[in-house]
């Protein structure tokens, strides 16, 4: 058996939990729950949310775009879609004149769904960000920006 040199972790730490990759996933996990909890309220999944903002943003994305922006597979946003169109909240055209892309567009009733759901969303991202002095949080919006880039994100 070989010895192993002790491997020196990144910064100060004296367990995982002190480190940064730990806390962010912790404060993910945190937001992630809050999410799901008010948007059951609003008979909304988080990927289902984030679809209907996107679309409210851009409307016309593919399923494609809307996976990438949304961090999930395209499978995965095959079935968000296909439940918000169920669910009258969004429309695609059962098929495109060119390629392979069905843009996807809100419905008055995704529209609506979307404004109260996006209130409750806020509602738990101000309750976040309130332990954030207000003098640091956009150094800490552009710090965790630097650390998604320096990871490729």
């Amino acid at each position: 058996m070989q010895d192993r040199a002790p491997v020196e972790p990144p910064h100060p730490a004296r367990d995982v939990t002190e480190h940064v990759g730990y806390r962010l996933k912790r404060t993910a996990a945190a937001l992630r729950g809050a999410m799901d909890h008010t948007l059951r309220e609003h008979s909304l999944t988080v990927p289902q949310y984030a679809c209907l903002e996107l679309l409210d943003e851009r409307p016309g994305m593919s399923n494609a775009e809307l996976a990438r922006a949304a961090f999930v597979t395209r499978q995965s946003m095959n079935v968000v879609l296909r439940g918000l169109q169920e669910a009258g909240l969004i429309t695609r055209p059962p098929t495109t004149d060119h390629g392979r892309a069905l843009p996807a567009h809100l419905t008055p009733a995704g529209k609506d769904r979307l404004d109260g759901a996006r209130r409750a969303v806020y509602a738990v991202e101000r309750r976040m960000i309130q332990a954030v002095p207000e003098n640091r949080l956009a150094d800490l919006l552009d710090d965790l920006d630097r650390m998604a880039a320096a990871l490729g994100g």
